[in-house]
Parts: C-alpha cells; sequence; structure tokens
C-alpha cells in the first residue's frame, strides 16, 4: 500500500497520542506528509520522455497513477513508475477520469494532444487538483475559459514551458528589458517545417486504443495511424502545426522581448501553405506579422528554431533552439547585472520543480494559465489570419476581434462532441 499527503495526515492526529520512535525518512523531503501525489494523463513521447521523467526524479513528488488511452503506452508508464518506486502500487488507466476523481492524488499532470488541454484541465479544477498541463490551448475562447475557472479556484496551474528557465532564452529577455540593444523594434523568429503527410485514408483502429477517449470532444473523425500515433497536432481537428507547437516556445521570448503594454498583439496578418491530398491540413509553411501596440513587430516564419530581436542599437539572436547566442557587439553578451540592478526577474527553476514548489507555497507558477492564454491568444491570431487571408485587428479591452464575425467565430470554441459513455 502506497501511503500519501492525505492519508498520513489522516492517521498523524491519533498517532501522536501515543510515544514513538519517528524514522527519519518520514521527517524529511520524502516524508509522506510532504510529497505531492500525481495523476499522469498522456504517457506518449513527451508525456513519458519528459514530464513523467522528471516528476519521478523529485523526491517530493509520488506518481499514484498513470493514463493514456493507447493501453501499452499505460502500461509501459507504469512499469517505469513502478521501478522507480522498487514497487507494483501505480494504478493504470485508459480513461482518465479515474485520476481524476481519486481523492488521494493531489494534482494532475496532462501531456495530451492539444483538443484535450483545457477540458481535462477545468475537469481536474472542478474536482479540486492542482495541474501542470501541457500547452497549447485549441481555441481563443478556451484561454479566456481557464483564466475565469483559476479567478474562482484557489488552485495552482503551470504550462509545460521550459523557455523562461533556459539560461539563453532568460538572457535575451533580460537584456532586452534593460535596454541594452536600445528600444526593441523588431523580432524574427522561425519555426519547423514540419513534412506533409500522406493522403487521407481510414485504417482499421487498434485493439488496444480507446478511439472514443482519443477523440473526446473533437469530432469524431476516420482512423488513421500516423497522426494517431505521433501526427495529430498536423490536422486540425486535434492540433495546430508547427505555429501552436514550437510557436509557443519561441514565441513566448519575443512577447517578453516586445514588453507592449496590451501585452498581446493588436494585428495578425500573413500567410500560409497547406499541401494538397494530404491528411494534413494545417500550413506546413507560413510567413506571419504581428504588431504591438507599441509598435514593435514579430515576424514568425519557417523553417528553423532561431529568433532574433533587433533594437535600435543593436540585435541578440540565437540561431538554433536553445543554441549559444550571437549579438551585434560581443560586449552586449558579456552584460551582467547585479542583485536589484536588473529589471527582470531571476531564472526560475525548471517547469516541473517550479509547480511542486508552488504547489506547497500557494504562488504563481512560471507559466500560470494566464500566461499561456496571452501566448496563445497571438499565435491564434496568426493562424485566424491566414485562414481569412487578410488582417485582422485585436481590441484586448473588448476580449474580441474588432468588428470581424467571421474572425471571432474562429475562435470561438465549438460546442463539443457528447463523448462521455
Amino acid at each position: 500500500m502506497t501511503v500519501t499527503r492525505r492519508t498520513f495526515m489522516q492517521a498523524a492526529g491519533a498517532a501522536l497520542a501515543f510515544p514513538a520512535i519517528i524514522p527519519s525518512r518520514v521527517l524529511g523531503d520524502e516524508a509522506p506528509s510532504k510529497q505531492i501525489t500525481l495523476g499522469k494523463i498522456g504517457v506518449g513521447i513527451h508525456g513519458s520522455g519528459v514530464n513523467l521523467r522528471n516528476f519521478l526524479a523529485q523526491p517530493d513528488a509520488r506518481v499514484l497513477a498513470v493514463c493514456d488511452t493507447f493501453r501499452h503506452r499505460a502500461e509501459k508508464a507504469k512499469q517505469a513508475v513502478d521501478q522507480a518506486y522498487g514497487n507494483s502500487d501505480c494504478k493504470m488507466f485508459q480513461d482518465f477520469r479515474h485520476i481524476i476523481t481519486d481523492k488521494a492524488i493531489d494534482a494532475i499532470v496532462i501531456s495530451t494532444p492539444d483538443h484535450w488541454h483545457i477540458p481535462m484541465s477545468l475537469m481536474g479544477l472542478d474536482a479540486g487538483k492542482d495541474v501542470f498541463s501541457e500547452k497549447p490551448t485549441k481555441f481563443i475562447s478556451e484561454g479566456f475559459a481557464l483564466n475565469a475557472a483559476m479567478t474562482r479556484r484557489a488552485a495552482v496551474y503551470q504550462v509545460g514551458l521550459e523557455d523562461r528557465s533556459l539560461q539563453y532564452y532568460h538572457k535575451i529577455v533580460e537584456w532586452c528589458r534593460n535596454g541594452a540593444i536600445g528600444d526593441v523594434e523588431r523580432v524574427e523568429v522561425t519555426l519547423p517545417k514540419f513534412a506533409a503527410l500522406g493522403p487521407p485514408r481510414e485504417d482499421p483502429i487498434p485493439d488496444d486504443l480507446d478511439y472514443n477517449l482519443f477523440c473526446g470532444p473533437a469530432e469524431r473523425v476516420p482512423y488513421n495511424d500516423a497522426y494517431a500515433r505521433r501526427w495529430w497536432r498536423c490536422v486540425r481537428n486535434f492540433g495546430y502545426g508547427s505555429l501552436l507547437d514550437w510557436g509557443a516556445h519561441l514565441f513566448d521570448t519575443a512577447q517578453l522581448c516586445a514588453d507592449a503594454p496590451d501585452t498581446c498583439p493588436v494585428e495578425a496578418e500573413g500567410k500560409g501553405d497547406i499541401p494538397e491530398n494530404s491528411l494534413m491540413d494545417v500550413p506546413i509553411t507560413f510567413d506571419v506579422n504581428l504588431t504591438y501596440s507599441n509598435g514593435v513587430t514579430v515576424n514568425l516564419a519557417t523553417e528553423g528554431t532561431g529568433i532574433k530581436i533587433i533594437g535600435s542599437k543593436g540585435w541578440i539572436s540565437s540561431k538554433a533552439w536553445n543554441d549559444q547566442l550571437e549579438a551585434s557587439d560581443e560586449a552586449i553578451l558579456r552584460i551582467k547585472y547585479k542583485a536589484g540592478e536588473s529589471k527582470y526577474h531571476p531564472i526560475p527553476k525548471s517547469e516541473q520543480r517550479n509547480f511542486l514548489d508552488c504547489v506547497k507555497s500557494r504562488q504563481p507558477t512560471t507559466y500560470p494559465a494566464s500566461t499561456m492564454h496571452t501566448i496563445h491568444l497571438g499565435l491564434h491570431a496568426a493562424d485566424i489570419a491566414m485562414r481569412l487571408g487578410r488582417k485582422v485587428r485585436w481590441n484586448n479591452a473588448a476580449s474580441q476581434f474588432v468588428n470581424d464575425p467571421e474572425a471571432n467565430a474562429l475562435a470561438t470554441a465549438p460546442t463539443p462532441r457528447k463523448w462521455e459513455s
């Protein structure tokens, strides 16, 4: 039997009535009373290789259950958890609702396709859980719904983004915020070009997949093995391609450097190309521009994983993902700020570690729900501009596109499919 923080605290009151010698293992970081119990939903490539692995390495976290619509993935994750803890206690499910309703679980960790991020987050919040969820939102309206839920509940929410905890990106923002390149004027971001998938086809549904739960609130489209196992983000029913996926990382740094009063862009325009006769129905190449209220522009285009910030007195760039930095003057890269001098906060811990610390302190995380909404509002605006083939303008005060029913319709999540059974 696994002793959790909740069961330990329930038994502690009775135990205190009797004198005892308390082992050190119940008083330190690994004490049941201090461990945060987790339920892991989605254990595919990133869900297992990054989130599950990192949470298993934290002494004050305890994974009690794992879940995936593919049974073989859930089985493999259970084996990893049991091996890490030296027992066979980890529960395994295909239906995530068992984790949501489990009162022994303090927090849920969501690593699913995009269309499930916010519905599962809202269900977890309603059940009294703290939530760690991968990005992005699927619609602008989902970001508003999540923010509204967070104002109703004293919960901790962390988005699975690491960029603010990576030294290169943290230094870029710090130098920009402190005027090392003068006034920021333009940011150029390059994002990966995904290879086009083959033509649409229907494959047999694997015996170990709960395809109804895989689709969930999205339309139940004909099953295809290519997207279900890996490339679901290239099908609009489940994701939004490179722009919303990879874009969340580098665009966050770009937006922090833009440092506009309204935070999110006020205009978006651009173009994108969707491959013909392909299962993929999101742009694989694109070139979009976002403009902020302070005049800063951000360009997002394929191909690459780089970022360049251009200011009135110079520039800073990183040519590839988390790669070393270059600048118009190498002296910029040697600038250091003493305590209290910098206009930007110190670099935070990794997103998994930060989440656990905030669950204990009840302080905001590095990437709270409001930040995810702000990041993806701009990226959704770019996608909507491409789909409409024209410029769109956003009114941040009114929380909608300006005089644009078509754009506002695309920003709103449709009525979810009735997937419950």
